[in-house]
């Protein structure tokens, strides 16, 4: 059944995406920011409108996203913050989808860990990759409903869901031997909760010698600054994008003194 949102469930639904971008418009050192830096501007924009947010909301949230040429229709949970597609995805998706030479998807390995609503790796999938998204079990549902609903007939590999708690039975769910990503995905996986440490266990047990990282984070608070000096004591670590007005950067991570000629 359809019903007209009030005022306050619109602002509540849009202000996941355009809440940044309305601070940004309204404060006089953002403007000087964004006057100085008229590409962050420029691209922000470009990513938040593949975004399209209805103005008709049914008892189930969702979005409608558009990359790789396909509309994908997300489904979402506003009580859960791993059931949410927060910036950092879409700037993940935008990525990928606009550096297609440089880092190819077709028939490599992928691994997204966080990967909460799916949408990052249906676009990796719509873009010829092997994917398997993995997330806590209580968010294993939603995350195959919103996978198998947009890659159906569309992937050339269909892609696999599997359960992955951080730091949590890695060697049995996920034994080294047969580890063979090529690239591990993640987007907004650090903020504010107590693993920090099983994520960065996570990371080093799921990499070879050749497995690229592509990570998108978001900075909030001090911790995610500590983080980052933690994750490079094991990884090489290089910021490929900032989105300042976002407070956003992308990076891409190899394994430390184990580049490959």
């Amino acid at each position: 059944m359809y019903y007209l949102p009030s005022f306050q469930e619109i602002i509540k639904k849009t202000s996941l995406y355009s809440h940044l971008l309305v601070h940004h418009l309204m404060d006089p050192e953002a403007q000087k920011g964004d006057r100085e830096d008229d590409n962050d501007k420029k691209v922000v924009a470009e990513i938040m409108a593949r975004c399209f947010i209805p103005t008709l909301v049914t008892a189930t949230s969702w979005e409608e996203f558009h990359f790789v040429g396909h509309e994908i229709r997300i489904t979402e949970a506003m009580d859960c913050y791993g059931a949410v597609v927060w910036p950092s995805a879409l700037v993940l998706c935008y990525f990928l989808e606009t550096n297609v030479k440089q880092y190819n998807m077709i028939d490599k390995n992928v691994i997204e860990i966080g990967a909460g609503t799916g949408l990052v790796s249906i676009v990796a999938s719509l873009l010829g990759a092997h994917v398997t998204a993995t997330d806590l079990p209580e968010l294993l549902g939603n995350l195959q409903y919103n996978i198998s609903r947009n890659t159906k007939m569309k992937c050339k590999h269909l892609p696999q869901v599997k359960e992955l708690s951080w730091g949590i039975a890695l060697d049995k769910n996920f034994p080294k031997s047969s580890n063979n990503f090529d690239y591990i995905l993640a987007a907004d996986v650090v903020y504010a909760h107590p693993f920090l440490e099983e994520l960065l266990i996570t990371f080093d047990h799921l990499c070879k010698e050749t497995t690229i990282i592509l990570w998108v984070m978001k900075f909030r608070l001090e911790k995610e600054n500590k983080f980052v000096d933690r994750f490079k004591e094991l990884f090489d670590l290089e910021e490929i994008s900032s989105f300042p007005s976002l407070n956003i950067k992308l990076y891409k991570a190899i394994k430390k003194n184990r580049r490959s000629a």
